[in-house]
């Protein structure tokens, strides 16, 4: 690894996968292309680190760190370990005030937890997820226990309702963030990906003036606000107002495969 080498921090879907979940040539050719110049290349994602870590063997790359679950979650490089990543900083805290606050706004929604282990518990209608490493509960059976994460689904309502409704709710003691869809993404208090990226930046000692951040989503607002002091943030073009908002520049979409332009440009 170069001594001036950039931390390159992509966000995973609407940045490196398309919709239907496939990458394209270009993007692994780039991003392999700019590790190997001695970046420091790595994922950003609110993605469990279940269903990250094909992402990283697509690519085919080796970064030391990968921030998920929204920054509860830092893996960090380890051969010893069958994904060749072990867990180095966890962030939980207690799923049971946030959710059943949630449930009094939202009882006939869908939830998922995700413990520290990476196992997850979800209720009945969670159908559009990876489930593998998980299990089917009552909603019950989500409150005892401390959390990574907290997902929650609402296929009654469009974009802009679910955001009024979660604007009701109140949720002070946690960090969310809103997907494209009526999805919430609850992260411990204070937590999200700039948290974890911050601590990585310190890890591997590298510059405010040498971060690079890829993203489209909600949960990359932080990650922007970050990245933009000293460094560059970058929205896709799909990205909503609100995120181009933060970004110091904007790039082509993902059916464009806009991060290809970015990765090339380092």
């Amino acid at each position: 690894m170069t001594g001036d080498g950039l931390l390159v921090a992509l966000d995973i879907d609407g940045t490196l996968l398309h919709e239907d979940g496939t990458m394209s040539d270009a993007v692994v050719e780039a991003a392999r292309a700019a590790s190997v110049q001695g970046h420091h290349v790595m994922l950003a994602t609110g993605r469990s680190w279940e269903t990250t870590h094909h992402v990283l063997q697509q690519l085919d790359i080796a970064p030391e760190y990968v921030v998920c679950a929204n920054g509860a979650l830092v893996m960090r490089r380890d051969d010893a370990e069958p994904t060749g990543y072990s867990r180095h900083l966890i962030e939980t805290f207690n799923p049971r005030e946030v959710l059943t606050r949630i449930r009094s706004h939202l009882a006939d929604g869908r939830y998922m937890v995700e413990y520290p282990s990476g196992y997850r518990r979800y209720t009945q209608g969670m159908t559009d997820w990876n489930l593998e490493n998980a299990e089917e509960v009552e909603f019950e059976h989500l409150l005892s226990e401390p959390v990574t994460r907290v997902v929650v689904v609402s296929p009654e309502h469009d974009e802009v309702d679910f955001l009024e409704i979660v604007e009701k709710m109140g949720l002070h003691s946690v960090t969310y963030a809103i997907g494209w869809t009526a999805w919430l993404d609850i992260a411990p208090l204070g937590v999200n990906k700039s948290t974890a990226l911050e601590r990585v930046r310190e890890w591997l000692d590298v510059p405010r003036d040498r971060i690079v951040a890829v993203g489209d989503g909600r949960n990359d607002i932080e990650m922007f606000e970050w990245a933009r002091r000293g460094g560059r943030a970058i929205a896709m073009g799909q990205a909503p107002d609100e995120v181009k908002a933060v970004a110091t520049e904007v790039t082509g979409n993902i059916d464009e495969d806009g991060v290809v332009a970015v990765l090339r440009s380092l």
